[in-house]
């Protein structure tokens, strides 16, 4: 075995050299990567240490090298660490190598996090991405079987195990339609350029975002509660937003928080002082989707309703835009998935540093959203905009509630792992200042990081897992009773059905009409229908003065 691992080793190196002296080199890390890792060999041949573990693919030992230079600590040394803290099913043969692999990459990402600025460093991008490819062939067995035309592109596997340890990234709970949303132009696969790409879009959201938080109106009103600025609109006139109250309307600019959506009214030369419309506190607060018109007419379906009982009636925010209602649906998405975070922080009574991460998990998903708006890319869902919000997700898809009690039971045991390890605290406390930090926690028997559980699925990936293979039941129980044969007593529902088919089609273009989806129909039909109520008025009134004469 000795041999064949000495024979493997050699083969890898005589492909290296060709690969770095032919054409393919580009492919390698850069030449200051390379020198490193010449370096950290010859360091350990001197001092006797192993520069590889036999078993690892190629990929997979040099992102553990990589992973040991991030920590300063040996290769050696990792693995004696991961063979004590590990159980006896992680370090099952037949895993051991992809599970040793998570065990570093784990650590080092939750090192890396601590880093501000990290989304922008290019090495780190790339790190994260050869983590993935890793994954996906971690044994020197399993990389003879990869196709080389997949072998620079990621799996949905290999994304759902990799990405959610730094929650910036991921999320789990989202983590596979984000995925589906960044592959859906590659086949399902992820390769390096859509991936770089997104990060480059995030890391400009947060920045966005911290840019936003320095400079507002708002200063004083969002200091008590430290609120972040999370999205802004109206401040553009090709996109004005107009508030409805009773029979006032106004344009303005509209704001959203972590706590909050504020409404500054546009006057003149400069903007009235802000409405607050709570999204934090239980005034029993109603957001939906709302029509609206001129002179109270209900046409065009491009607003949103927001009611409490801190309001003596409705307020209306309405997104005027020619085509479709993308704009208010977005809008709708993420103020509904702040006021979700905070009525799970209510319903679990979860408070201090565990409330604010919360809090940070709904901003997360608001960011990674702007961050795929920004690529320009459609999301292959009806639901295009809560399928990427963790709590919107969570409200819509069966079992959504038994994902939040297991995030619940979540968050209280990390809080009392980290009573017994004071010294994670910190980390967990940076996560308010720095997004996305994340500290692991060992419990003795599993390695958190975040959600995420090294060799192992947590209870927060199986909830997610089950509610969507029942969502999926659910979705396929809908197809077969639409398809389903007439039998039996259904024969005459289906014959009543086809009866009024040609009404049911009537009401779906009269939807798409007054939905403004296809500006040229709608304008049509508007014109249309004003020439015959006018035909009418004028037919009545020549009706009226022959019955008067």
């Amino acid at each position: 075995m000795a041999m064949m691992s000495r024979t493997r080793d050699l083969l890898m190196e005589g492909f290296e050299g060709f690969v770095r002296e032919g054409p393919f080199k580009w492919g390698l890390p850069r030449r200051e990567d390379t020198a490193l890792d010449d370096d950290e060999d010859n360091d350990s041949s001197l001092s006797g240490k192993r520069s590889s573990i036999a078993g690892l693919s190629f990929k997979a030992n040099s992102v553990v090298a990589r992973c040991s230079r991030i920590l300063d600590v040996s290769i050696d040394d990792l693995q004696n660490n991961f063979d004590k803290q590990a159980s006896d099913s992680v370090k099952n043969p037949r895993n051991y190598a992809r599970n040793f692999l998570e065990y570093c990459c784990f650590l080092a990402l939750a090192q890396i996090s601590q880093v501000a600025g990290y989304l922008a460093d290019k090495s780190f991008r790339r790190l994260s991405f050869d983590m993935m490819l890793a994954w996906d062939v971690p044994s020197s067995s399993s990389q003879l079987s990869v196709k080389v035309e997949v072998d620079s592109t990621v799996s949905l596997e290999a994304f759902t195990r990799i990405a959610p340890a730094i929650p910036t990234i991921a999320d789990v709970v989202t983590c596979s339609n984000l995925f589906d949303v960044l592959s859906c132009s590659t086949g399902g696969r992820l390769p390096f350029s859509v991936y770089e790409k997104y990060l480059s879009e995030l890391d400009r959201a947060v920045k966005k975002m911290k840019t936003q938080s320095e400079s507002s109106l708002l200063s004083n009103l969002r200091s008590q509660r430290g609120e972040r600025i999370l999205e802004v609109d109206g401040t553009l006139t090709t996109q004005p937003v107009l508030e409805h109250m009773g029979i006032s309307t106004w344009p303005g600019r509209l704001i959203l928080t972590d706590h909050a959506l504020y409404f500054e009214a546009l006057r003149v030369v400069n903007y009235d002082k802000p409405k607050a419309y709570e999204l934090a506190e239980d005034v029993k607060q109603v957001v939906k989707p709302e029509l609206t018109g001129p002179w109270g007419s209900r046409l065009f379906d491009k607003a949103v309703m927001y009611k409490s009982t801190a309001l003596t009636e409705p307020v209306i925010i309405e997104f005027p835009e020619l085509a479709g209602h993308s704009r208010r649906d977005y809008w709708l998405a993420i103020i509904s998935e702040v006021l979700y975070a905070h009525r799970f922080v209510r319903k679990f009574d979860i408070s201090g540093v565990d409330k604010e991460e919360t809090i940070l998990k709904a901003a997360l998903g608001i960011l990674r959203l702007q961050a795929i708006e920004g690529l320009g890319f459609e999301v292959p869902n009806p639901n295009r905009f809560e399928s990427l919000l963790m709590f919107n997700l969570c409200d819509k898809v069966p079992g959504g509630d038994v994902i939040l009690e297991t995030l619940a039971s979540a968050v209280s045991s990390r809080t009392s792992d980290r009573t017994n390890q004071p010294g994670t605290s910190r980390g967990m406390h940076a996560v308010l200042s720095n997004l996305g930090v994340v500290s692991p926690v060992n419990n003795g028997e599993r390695l958190f990081v975040g959600e995420m559980v090294v060799g192992e699925i947590s209870s927060l990936q199986k909830a997610v897992i089950d509610s969507m293979n029942n969502y999926k039941k659910v979705e396929l129980a809908q197809a077969t009773v639409d398809g389903v044969k007439v039998e039996g007593l259904d024969t005459n529902l289906a014959v009543m059905k086809e009866l009024l088919s040609p009404v049911s089609e009537l009401w779906r273009v009269l939807l798409l009409l007054t939905s403004w989806d296809e500006p040229l129909k709608s304008m049509a039909f508007c014109f249309l229908f004003s020439y015959i109520i006018i035909r009418y008025a004028t037919f009545s009134m020549d009706i009226l003065l022959l019955t008067l004469r």
